[in-house]
């Protein structure tokens, strides 16, 4: 049976001086208890594709063509219909959690309001059948979950959260978004799995939106590939894997971080060290406040990095990744030396500091959280060098900088919207060469990113480091990107550093039970 048809499906976004075509002629169906992945890159129109199914896309959206759920048409359909089909015969899982969820409310809140809006149950009923989800979602320790706020479970749990409350009105068709991009990878396989088995327990029909081609390979029965605004490609997973025959789905498929490093010369001096470093958060309780125990974040980390080196993080969230990088810039208080560039900065003034923070930079994980939309992309590249009182001609070294990074100089007085994921991520990362540091700190850059991108993103990094000499921390829980990176690997757990290695040795022959987990579930 049919659950999800859609036939000749056009989208049109009305503009001030223009109409932008985002989705031409898209035909597709969802059939009783099957899987399809919409895949491509994004901005091919995936999630507008999605979002049309129910009429989501607000007033400047001119939608034409067909789209018919268990035959009743979508298109046109009176609001009382879409408000009967919305939540309770559709459910949406989105991509970021932490964004859906409303972080003034507790769990209990936002999944009773859900309940109490579609069935109609209040009070003890509506608590039990939140309770139930949370436990059919596989939460531990579910009721005392209900009294959590959002910023009190960690990135798996709220996505078990939005799936339990997609799940809660019994839906038949359930449209996930891009549901594990932002999750690590042991996450990433459980929140997989725990759809596969709802899929089947419920019989529920799936809608997968994703970019990442190793999870349409671990779930999808069938796959249709989108690039701009067309399904150029549809038909089952393991035919479309086994022999692509779009250009498209070949470079799709090809687009994977490959290489290692460069070698590292023997005589690269060192430009970081620590040792035994320590980062432990005060719990304080009672009614004076006290230090009733430490939350350990960091426990005892050594770790050192040269000229031209790479030395990737990789570890579970909370494992102290990020926290161990901010320890090392000195953004957060530590115990512990941190030698940079021989010279031991644990102690050292806020003014002594600064001096040699144009040495010591960071790229974010999300382009768009680290960069002003006030700014055009000229101020934000070239505000270190106000800051640091660099001489020269300003407009001329960024114009240089975004050259080197594979951006247009002609671009410099456009502003962070105007651009793409990938070029936002450039942008970035000249806001950070532009000063020539010597270590630069990569905390995820390249997960929120299209795999594609990823590729282009991983080469521009590693000329950068072949040019310049710089050492670099590179934090993920990509392994892939990791692997065509990294000189060596450092695996944390749960603020300790469970293991150490050059690169090949850590991935061909890894050396705790933690680290082959993470392996499968990344390789696999």
């Amino acid at each position: 049976m049919t659950v999800l048809e859609v036939t000749d499906l056009n989208i049109r976004f009305r503009q001030e001086t223009a109409t932008h075509h985002a989705v031409r002629g898209v035909s597709f169906t969802v059939g009783k208890g099957e899987t399809v992945a919409l895949v491509g890159e994004s901005g091919s129109g995936k999630s507008v594709t999605a979002l049309s199914t129910v009429q989501l896309l607000g007033d400047s959206a001119e939608v034409s063509g067909s789209i018919r759920y268990q035959g009743r048409e979508m298109v046109g359909a009176p609001a009382r219909t879409l408000r009967a089909v919305r939540g309770n015969d559709i459910s949406f899982i989105f991509q970021e959690p932490m964004t859906s969820l409303n972080p003034l409310h507790t769990i209990e809140k936002q999944l009773v309001e859900s309940i109490g809006l579609h069935q109609g149950l209040r009070g003890a009923p509506a608590r039990a059948r939140a309770l139930e989800m949370l436990e059919k979602v596989g939460i531990r320790d579910a009721e005392s979950r209900l009294g959590a706020y959002p910023h009190q479970l960690s990135g798996g749990q709220r996505q078990r959260v939005m799936i339990a409350m997609a799940l809660a009105n019994g839906p038949e068709l359930l449209i996930a978004d891009e549901p594990t991009t932002a999750l690590d990878v042991t996450i990433q396989a459980q929140i997989l799995e725990l759809l596969a088995d709802l899929k089947t327990r419920e019989g529920l029909s799936l809608l997968f939106i994703t970019h990442d081609l190793g999870v349409v390979r671990r779930i999808a029965d069938r796959v249709c590939v989108m690039q701009n605004g067309e399904i150029v490609e549809q038909g089952r997973t393991a035919d479309i894997f086994a022999d692509p025959r779009h250009p498209y789905t070949r470079k799709l498929l090809a687009a994977e971080p490959t290489g290692r490093p460069d070698p590292l010369p023997a005589a690269a001096p060192e430009v970081l060290r620590t040792k035994d470093l320590r980062v432990w958060f005060p719990i304080q309780g009672g009614l004076l406040r006290r230090t009733v125990g430490h939350v350990k974040a960091v426990n005892g980390a050594s770790l050192s990095v040269r000229a031209g080196e790479t030395l990737g993080i990789v570890g579970e969230s909370g494992s102290g990744k990020t926290t161990l990088a901010l320890a090392i810039l000195r953004l957060i208080d530590s115990e512990g030396p941190v030698v940079f560039l021989g010279r031991d900065i644990q102690g050292a003034r806020a003014r002594a500091l600064r001096g040699m923070r144009k040495d010591m930079q960071v790229v974010f994980q999300d382009p768009f959280g680290s960069l002003s939309p006030r700014m055009t992309v000229e101020e934000i590249i070239a505000e270190g060098l106000g800051v640091h009182g660099a001489a020269g001609d300003r407009h001329a070294m960024v114009a240089e900088i975004m050259a080197e990074v594979g951006l247009d100089p002609a671009t410099m007085s456009r502003y962070p919207h105007e651009f793409s994921g990938g070029q936002r991520q450039r942008i970035a990362i000249a806001r950070a060469m532009i000063l020539r540091p010597r270590l630069v700190v990569l905390d995820e850059p390249t997960s929120a990113l299209d795999m594609t991108v990823q590729v282009q993103i991983v080469e521009l990094l590693r000329g950068l480091q072949r040019r310049h000499g710089l050492a670099y921390l590179f934090i993920s829980h990509d392994l892939r990107v990791v692997r065509a990176l990294s000189h060596r690997i450092m695996v944390m757990r749960a603020g300790d550093v469970i293991e150490e290695g050059e690169a090949e040795q850590v991935f061909t022959a890894p050396a705790t039970a933690y680290t082959r987990a993470l392996l499968e579930a990344a390789l696999s």
